[in-house]
């Protein structure tokens, strides 16, 4: 659970980087938000979850 936080707190701060900076416009990184929110809730997202445990997991052995 902390990472999942954190992960999202880190993703936060990039989409508000990116829209402050102009790289973002506004409808895209919300229809990017949507599709993420809707992602989570179909087959997929157990694995999506087992991929970032996996990386998340590399991290102290690099």
């Amino acid at each position: 659970m902390v990472v999942t936080v954190s992960a999202v707190v880190l993703l936060g701060v990039i989409v508000f980087v990116l829209l402050r900076g102009g790289s973002v416009r506004v409808w895209p990184a919300l229809a990017c938000t949507s599709f993420g929110f809707f992602l989570a809730s179909t087959g997929a997202a157990p694995a999506i979850t087992d991929v970032i445990a996996t990386v998340t997991g590399w991290i102290p052995t690099i």
